[in-house]
């Protein structure tokens, strides 16, 4: 073989062997996303996204230890605990989960709040809802993705999750990122709440943030469980919910998307 060709042999496999170490040794994200009030006509003004993310190698121990503060008040393992089910005879039980999330510095949870649907003008920049919707989920994501890591992106299974709108999603993040060969996003799929348990957990945050805005503070009968539970994250979170955080606040994380936002890769 030619010695040009030989040497550009040895630069294809030292690449391909640099690329390799490097996904290799990145750190190893699941990231998990629920939303609440997403549909565009359902009565509610407000729209909640939230995500949860940790190091994959965690997951394991964090389901373990929230099975077991379901446990610690006789709910089953495989029992789903989400937001629509806190009532005053469980209330302490989702405290505990709050609490549980706040002490583990292995979470960290980010939500996109959209205050008012009714503004909302798709015609305008010629999009559908559920165009729209991803839309949101690339501003919610986009800030959780370093290059230094590999993220694996779980969203909740709802009827609006289209398989080109995921696929899409996932080419916009990846764009954005630089990510050419999908070394910093590994997938972007839906999965099952009910099968995960930190699934249930960003459900019961990301249910806390709609209620804020749906619930509290105005003229809607509450729930004073439900309102107990938020003034425990804004106990625990040091914020009142209603202001954006800094992008650097990594534990909890608020972004209020304003609707003529709209130019974001789609």
């Amino acid at each position: 073989m030619p010695k040009g060709q030989t040497n550009q042999m040895r630069s294809l496999f030292t690449t391909k062997s640099s690329l390799l170490s490097n996904s290799e040794n990145r750190i190893k994200i699941n990231v998990y996303c629920d939303e609440t009030c997403h549909l565009e006509h359902d009565g509610h003004k407000a729209m909640a996204l939230g995500a949860i993310w940790c190091p994959k190698d965690k997951i394991k121990e964090i389901s373990y230890q929230i099975q077991e503060i379901k446990l610690k008040y006789n709910i089953p393992k495989k029992s789903e605990v989400k937001w629509t089910k806190i009532s005053p005879c469980n209330l302490n039980l989702y405290l505990d989960l709050v609490d549980y999330f706040f002490d583990n510095d292995n979470l960290h949870f980010r939500t996109l709040i959209v205050p008012d649907k009714s503004k909302l003008d798709h015609e305008k920049y010629n999009q559908t809802h559920d165009q729209w919707y991803h839309k949101m989920y690339f501003d919610l994501l986009k800030i959780i993705f370093h290059k230094s890591s590999s993220y694996y992106v779980y969203i909740d299974i709802k009827d609006t999750h289209s398989g080109e709108n995921i696929k899409k999603l996932q080419e916009v993040c990846s764009h954005n990122a630089y990510d050419i060969n999908n070394q910093i996003i590994k997938h972007i799929q839906p999965i099952r709440s009910d099968e995960v348990q930190l699934m249930q957990i960003v459900d019961i945050f990301t249910g806390a943030m709609g209620y804020r805005y749906n619930n509290m503070d105005c003229n809607k009968s509450i729930s004073s469980a439900k309102v107990e539970v938020v003034n425990r994250i804004i106990q625990r979170s040091g914020s009142n919910l209603l202001k954006n955080s800094l992008p650097s606040d990594q534990k909890f994380n608020i972004f209020i998307w304003l609707t003529d936002w709209n130019d974001n890769g789609f």
